[in-house]
């Protein structure tokens, strides 16, 4: 899976915000370091394992809390149509 071509990602400072080039999905989002990380990871084919084991590499926290939150992000960015799997 990976980022859906047409969502275009910005970076400022301690801030990710993405937007939808392409029309589909009429809104912003604001990522939290967390899901910045695994949108990140998306900008190249990846797998939900790939990313958890990135982030659980990175940061000092339980695998299963972990895997909960790459989940809940994954499942954000289909609902609005983000992710080509």
């Amino acid at each position: 899976m990976r980022l859906k071509e047409g969502f275009i990602v910005h970076e400022n400072r301690d801030e990710q915000i993405m937007v939808d080039a392409a029309g589909t999905f009429a809104g912003m989002v604001r990522n939290n370091k967390t899901a910045a990380f695994i949108v990140n990871c998306l900008k190249h084919d990846t797998t939900m394992e790939a990313i958890t084991n990135s982030l659980y590499e990175k940061y000092d926290a339980p695998l299963e809390e972990i895997q909960q939150d790459v989940n809940n992000i994954i499942q954000k960015l289909k609902s609005i149509g983000a992710i080509d799997e």
